[in-house]
């Protein structure tokens, strides 16, 4: 659901016009809605409370301080993939014991601040990271919590650049290997098996990949158990989509609806890992019309904001619809809405109906997820900032780069 509405032809998030936040604080500039991310992350919770759960929100999503506190006070908990990841939460006011550290290639200095913050455990994702967690715990003389992540090598019907659970892919553990390693744990006391968890991809949209995994998951969980292990905990993971253009998800209650069917029989603590689902619909970037372009082949809209501050319709083919901020009594022409850099990949629309002139503002919808954090300085241009929107109440909750942020740690020989 998005967050935006028009009032008397002019676009708003929650009370506050977004022309008001384009002369305050500029552009390009991330805005996003406290009440659509509280919404999302308590509409989770609410549907899953009468099981234990856990709701571990992917901080690669959107990982600004702001939006971590917010998510923080909910009590929320937290996936990680990073010592940065790790560091934001806590910065933010995360508790350590809400956090699970994920991805392939963890560090040992990052495996050792991880142990030493308490966090509640590592998502193990191949016999290598197995053996340096076992080593790290030694040393540390700790007995370290893990969940082993399991690859099901389940195709999750999304775009190949963000599929997880596949074999050809370099997350998690083959099923085949679970349970040799799970024999190794056994004489392992510095390392303690409290769960598996798989996560088969992004922006999936049905309902028929999840329930493959699950079923994969639940016979794995038998064959542990058979074991002498008794596993507190089972991930599912996230990769909930959301709707951008015409795709049709399922919604929160009827992804959560099918979990409790599926583990009914599973007596221990479900745990998911949402992040688009929760932020993505919160957020839009909001941008200016520089130039329009008018040539033989295309009618162009050049606006400041490019690939570096929104990468995924350049990364993915991604479409994501973009609005003008005041609309026009005047007919619409169709514009490849471009940016500012020196690649032809730096588009964030193709294609679209618009009514407008330069100096006009325009957003592109849905950008609260994987805008902002996969943002880079391409071509010498400063990050956005990003504001916070609360009714009609304003907050900068991160300043935006200045030039000479961008060599202040460079030196010259």
């Amino acid at each position: 659901m998005s967050c935006l509405h028009y009032k008397s032809d002019v676009l708003f998030i929650e009370n506050c016009a977004l022309s008001t936040v384009a002369e305050k604080f500029g552009t390009p500039c991330y805005v996003y809605s406290k009440a659509a991310l509280l919404h999302q992350w308590q509409a989770f919770d609410r549907a899953l409370q009468k099981i234990p759960h856990r709701i571990c929100y992917a901080v690669k999503a959107n990982s600004n301080l702001a939006v971590l506190n917010l998510l923080a006070k909910q009590h929320s908990s937290f996936d990680i993939v990073s010592i940065g990841e790790l560091k934001r939460v806590l910065a933010a006011g995360g508790n350590p014991a809400n956090i699970i550290f994920s991805g392939v290639g963890k560090r040992a200095e990052e495996i050792e601040f991880a142990i030493s913050t308490h966090i509640h455990c590592f998502n193990v994702e191949s016999e290598a990271e197995l053996q340096r967690i076992i080593g790290i715990a030694k040393q540390l003389k700790q007995t370290v919590k893990i969940a082993l992540r399991v690859n099901p090598d389940i195709d999750p019907k999304t775009h190949s650049y963000i599929a997880t659970g596949l074999l050809e892919n370099k997350f998690g553990i083959e099923l085949a290997n679970i349970i040799p390693l799970c024999e190794q744990i056994k004489n392992e006391p510095s390392i303690r098996l409290i769960g598996i968890a798989c996560h088969i991809g992004s922006q999936i949209t049905q309902l028929a990949p999840f329930r493959e995994a699950i079923d994969r998951m639940l016979k794995l969980y038998k064959e542990i158990t058979a074991l002498g292990f008794d596993l507190q905990q089972l991930n599912v993971g996230g990769g909930l989509g959301i709707q951008y253009h015409d795709e049709h998800p399922p919604s929160i209650l009827a992804y959560t609806a099918m979990l409790q069917e599926k583990l009914t029989s599973f007596t221990g603590e479900i745990m998911i890992e949402p992040g688009r689902a929760i932020v993505g619909h919160a957020g839009v970037l909001l941008m200016r019309v520089e130039y329009l372009k008018h040539t033989q082949q295309k009618q162009f809209a050049i606006v400041d904001a490019g690939m570096n501050d929104l990468m995924r319709p350049a990364l993915y083919s991604a479409w994501q619809n973009i609005l003008p901020v005041t609309k026009r009594d005047q007919a619409a022409i169709r514009y490849d809405v471009a940016g500012p850099l020196c690649e032809s990949a730096d588009f964030l629309g193709k294609d679209r109906e618009l009514a407008i002139l330069a100096g006009d503002l325009l957003v592109v919808e849905a950008a609260g997820a994987y805008g902002s954090s996969m943002s880079s300085n391409y071509n010498s241009r400063p990050r956005a900032a990003e504001v916070l929107i609360d009714d009609d109440k304003l907050y900068l909750i991160r300043t935006r780069e200045r030039t000479e942020d961008l060599y202040a740690l460079e030196k010259m020989v």
